[in-house]
């Protein structure tokens, strides 16, 4: 079974890795990924001050970048099982 270390930090990866994919990350103005694990609950909290000058809608790429960090815990504790 992954450690709560271990569960946090691949959620954390995994959201950053969506909004690295969607903006240059020197172009980010901000961004702040909040990961906590605890009893069995993920909760991933995600600011993200985009680029002005950039298509992808912030709201879709905060979506996106939560499901990422869901999938792949669930990815690690099927691995582990």
């Amino acid at each position: 079974m992954p450690t709560d270390t271990e569960v946090v930090q691949t959620a954390a990866d995994a959201a950053e890795g969506v909004i690295y994919s969607r903006y240059k990350q020197s172009r980010v103005k901000d961004v702040d990924v909040t990961v906590s694990f605890d009893d069995g609950i993920l909760d991933v909290d995600i600011y993200l001050n985009p680029p002005d000058d950039h298509d992808a809608d912030p709201e879709r790429v905060i979506d996106d970048a939560a499901a990422a960090a869901q999938d792949a815990v669930d990815e690690l504790f099927a691995a582990e099982g």
